[in-house]
């Protein structure tokens, strides 16, 4: 398959769909393994919840999370490892457990140190876009996305990142409302002009139940649709909680679009 899974393993009490589900390192290793063995192509474990109205926690806190499961996961797996962070002193810390690539939630333009990190380490790095000041801003949506990755990418080259280790994410639910929420989904290959990997987030979010109602655990079908279409735009990477159903989801979708295609 063209698409891979990544999935998401949240070791925070407050994540808006799993909060407090994987705590224990018992269950977080065991709930990564699993996902592996359910066909996740990346894990990425976060530390700090970015949900609407979230609580920010010290980095020593962040820190505390997530390394000891990073650790753990070693020898256990055999995917890689993401950090999802957007504090370059925790992005840092994980790589030195194991970690393998850093999930960015601004981009490079949130901790300045950001890409000191990304630079020292040579690894691969998810781009998102989190603009806060979104609603000000001029031009069509997806006009807006690319002006932010510009400038994210700009800073890549400051620091001499080379483009073919970056990952373009566009960051559903980060200050967007509902219907650009839906546009983005619609529109995602319209960000194929920088030439680099897509990654699509929507996995559980409120602009499901903006659609279809319900509470994060309601929102597997909404969730399986966003990857279907996302594997029928050969987007590379889906960000998920229920990896197995979205795997296939996946592999349906490519199955019925090669053929068309044949």
């Amino acid at each position: 398959m063209s698409t891979r899974v990544m999935g998401i393993l949240n070791v925070t009490p407050d994540s808006f769909s799993d909060g407090g589900n994987y705590t224990s390192s018992d269950q977080a290793i065991e709930h990564a393994v699993l996902m592996q063995k359910q066909g996740a192509a990346i894990l990425d474990v976060g530390g700090q919840s970015t949900r609407p109205g979230y609580s920010e926690v010290s980095e020593a806190d962040e820190i505390s999370r997530v390394v000891p499961i990073i650790e753990a996961l070693k020898g256990k797996l055999t995917i890689p490892i993401s950090i999802d962070s957007y504090r370059a002193s925790v992005a840092k810390a994980a790589l030195t457990a194991g970690a393998h690539l850093i999930n960015d939630q601004h981009g490079f333009q949130g901790d300045e140190l950001m890409p000191h990190v990304a630079s020292d380490w040579k690894c691969p790095v998810v781009l998102m876009h989190c603009d806060k000041h979104l609603a000000t801003q001029a031009g069509s949506l997806i006009d807006c996305l690319k002006r932010y990755f510009e400038s994210s990418l700009k800073i890549a080259d400051r620091f001499s990142i080379p483009h073919s280790r970056l990952i373009l994410d566009p960051g559903i639910g980060f200050y967007k409302t509902q219907p650009q929420n839906l546009e983005i989904i619609a529109k995602l290959s319209e960000l194929r002009t920088f030439g680099l990997p897509l990654l699509l987030g929507a996995s559980r979010k409120s602009v499901i139940a903006h659609v279809l109602g319900g509470d994060p655990q309601d929102r597997l079908e909404g969730t399986l649709v966003t990857s279907a279409l996302a594997a029928a735009e050969k987007i590379e990477i889906i960000r998920v909680h229920d990896v197995k159903a979205n795997l296939r989801a996946v592999g349906m979708a490519e199955a019925v679009f090669n053929a068309r295609n044949t």
